[in-house]
């Protein structure tokens, strides 16, 4: 697997190289993961800890650093229940957005991210924290590997959206009708919250106890900040997973390494 400055291997054969990929896709996350921590993450800041696969890295390099004495003073925001434990097993001092609601960096992932750097998050279903405390934040650091780039987003992922459960029918059907939405289909997630696989017959629960739709389209959507828009002001909806103009940077982790996107 690749070392922290060069790429990962390359293999000959399209089944071994498939192989290789999937070994170094954890390597890739966990690069980019710790070159946001890195490069961003200062003594004596108040930070915003994501949530997924990806984020975990980082929150892992905030822990290594502040149990080396390499960072001090750090007081972190998580964005789900699942980042909290894994933060407090490392030792990482924990506040909320009631106590500290300004904060100098955040650091996460995310499921889809189009060329402006609009992104799709809510894959792990924490969309609605992650997206109250990094808005807060004075520099939104996404880190992904490529294979989240797309050129627009929608088809790729579906959309997640947060609902409260009273009628939730009728709130699907009304996210259906919205214009900037149009041809979307509303799918209940169920079973497990951190994936939008169908792996249970029960409604999936976020940390606020509220559903989650996923949109699926089959062409990208046209307008992002429209869509967002006209899904923020149905009412049902918590929040939604598009997250637009708010990154910072993109730290990619490539097959050939890893480059920065700015928007």
């Amino acid at each position: 697997s690749a070392g922290a400055g060069g790429p990962p291997a390359r293999a000959k054969g399209g089944r071994r190289a498939a192989v290789v990929r999937s070994a170094t896709q954890d390597e890739l996350k966990r690069l980019v993961g710790y070159k946001a921590v890195d490069d961003y993450v200062k003594s004596g800041t108040v930070i915003g800890l994501g949530t997924g696969s990806t984020a975990a890295y980082a929150v892992e390099r905030v822990g290594q650093k502040l149990k080396s004495g390499e960072l001090k003073d750090i007081i972190a925001i998580p964005t789900s229940i699942r980042t909290k434990e894994q933060a407090e097993s490392l030792g990482i001092p924990l506040a909320t957005l009631d106590t500290h609601s300004d904060l100098d960096v955040a650091i996460d992932g995310a499921d889809e991210v189009d060329p402006q750097l609009n992104l799709v998050k809510g894959g792990g279903g924490a969309h609605f924290r992650e997206k109250i405390v990094e808005l807060r934040a004075k520099k939104f650091i996404v880190i992904v590997d490529e294979s989240k780039l797309c050129d627009g987003l929608g088809p790729g992922f579906p959309i997640p959206v947060e609902i409260v459960p009273f009628c939730h029918e009728h709130t699907m059907r009304e996210i259906a009708k919205l214009p900037a939405l149009a041809g979307c289909k509303p799918v209940l997630r169920l079973g497990n919250i951190a994936n939008n696989k169908p792996d249970g017959d029960k409604p999936a629960v976020t940390d606020n106890g509220n559903y989650i739709v996923d949109l699926e389209f089959k062409t990208p959507i046209k307008d992002p900040v429209a869509a967002g828009q006209q899904l923020k002001s149905t009412v049902g909806v918590v929040d939604h997973g598009l997250f637009t103009g708010m990154t910072t940077v993109c730290i990619v982790a490539g097959k050939d390494g890893i480059y920065v996107k700015n928007p």
